[in-house]
């Protein structure tokens, strides 16, 4: 028995409310500035108190605009309804390989954490609470879910592949196409109760599922309650593990300081004569002041795997031991593989941020030993591409 699921009721998108999932950006202006462009992005109803009408109030206070919003979507014809059905979803983007998965919704309580807890869907990675009980609070007052939870399905992956590219092919045209800011291509296909959904369910429930994306919102399905969390099941050929670096609004110290107490601590610091890149596995690079700095952070002879990741260094050696920062503090921004490392400067160089820490991807091997060993990641440690988008297809709860 599978344990991924049709959607009961799902409501399926006509067009022009896609958009990027709420934790994709580096800053909320963004989402303010992607609503005002089109109040029919779902991020109006995920990000209620970002959307330029709502402005000033908390997202708690901002709760109810997001039950008006959907309302209003829904009856506009933004959406219509389908029961008991799995969505075909195909990624394009110029110059890679089509990426495929399967809209569906999976048991919650088949989640596990530990490696003495059973279960089949695997979260690897730390998470914000503050973001979680966001999330349930959402759910509990539009009785909806609009952002997937990303799995990557371990046991049938190239089956699931050959099915899901098999079944688009064979489906015509698409139910709805969504074009992003990078220039892929979403499209849908909606796929009713019948032998080929079974299938496909079958091959999506056929192995571990390790969270690609969506750690805080699997995590807010069980604080909620939720029986099933809304779910896109992909596949390891369609997906890529991009950088994921961090930037410093403000320094509790300085710059020399800082460098000061890395040395202290163990590491080794390199000025470079060149304008910091993405590093290398094993060690990091900052810029600051217009100087970049090659850093190699002591790993702990006692650690395990994933204590001496570099994510976990610059969090417990660097933001923690040298600068006393805590991982939520809000002067830390988490800053995925879509922003560049020249981005990344400029936000130095233009005075909005005084430190940028570049940091090589996790591996795919080091994603796979992590998950075997049922540890969990630092937080916002993997960046996988391209990410399912929100606002297609919806689950309504209850």
């Amino acid at each position: 028995m599978t344990v991924v699921h049709p959607i009961s009721r799902a409501w399926i998108t006509n067009g022009g409310t896609g958009a990027q999932n709420y934790d994709e950006f580096a800053d909320d202006a963004e989402i303010t500035d992607i609503i005002k462009a089109n109040a029919s992005s779902a991020l109006a109803v995920e990000m209620p108190h970002l959307a330029p009408e709502s402005l000033g109030k908390s997202f708690s206070d901002s709760l109810p605009d997001a039950v008006v919003r959907l309302d209003r979507a829904k009856a506009e014809g933004k959406y219509r309804p389908a029961e008991n059905v799995v969505v075909l979803y195909r990624i394009t983007g110029p110059g890679e390989a089509p990426a495929y998965g399967l809209w569906s919704t999976v048991e919650t309580t088949q989640i596990s954490t530990s490696a003495d807890e059973p279960g089949l869907v695997i979260r690897n990675e730390d998470v914000f609470i503050a973001k979680v009980r966001e999330r349930v609070a959402l759910a509990d007052a539009i009785g909806t879910l609009l952002s997937p939870v990303l799995l990557l399905q371990t046991g049938k992956g190239e089956e699931l592949h050959a099915a899901l590219a098999d079944a688009v092919e064979t489906s015509g045209e698409p139910d709805a196409t969504d074009l992003d800011a990078t220039g892929r291509t979403h499209a849908i296909w909606v796929l009713g109760p019948g032998e080929q959904q079974d299938r496909l369910l079958a091959l999506a429930g056929g192995g571990e599922l390790v969270v690609a994306d969506g750690n805080h919102r699997s995590l807010a399905a069980q604080t909620g309650g939720i029986p099933r969390f809304l779910a896109v099941v992909t596949t390891p050929a369609s997906v890529a593990i991009q950088p994921y670096n961090r930037l410093i609004s403000e320094l509790p110290a300085s710059l020399d300081d800082l460098l000061g107490r890395l040395r202290a601590a163990g590491a080794t610091v390199t000025e470079l004569p060149r304008t910091a890149q993405l590093p290398a596995k094993g060690t990091i690079e900052v810029y600051a002041q217009g100087r970049s700095f090659a850093i190699g952070l002591p790993a702990d002879p006692a650690g395990t795997s994933v204590e001496n990741l570099d994510h976990a260094l610059v969090e417990r050696v660097l933001l923690r031991d040298a600068l006393g920062l805590d991982p939520g503090d809000k002067r830390i921004s988490y800053i995925g593989g879509d922003y560049s490392v020249e981005w990344l400067r400029g936000e130095v160089d233009s005075g909005r941020a005084e430190l940028a820490i570049l940091i090589a991807p996790v591996t795919v091997d080091d994603f796979v030993e992590v998950n075997l060993e049922r540890l969990k990641l630092p937080r916002k440690s993997t960046w996988f591409t391209p990410k399912a988008r929100g606002g297609l297809v919806l689950a309504q709860l209850g």
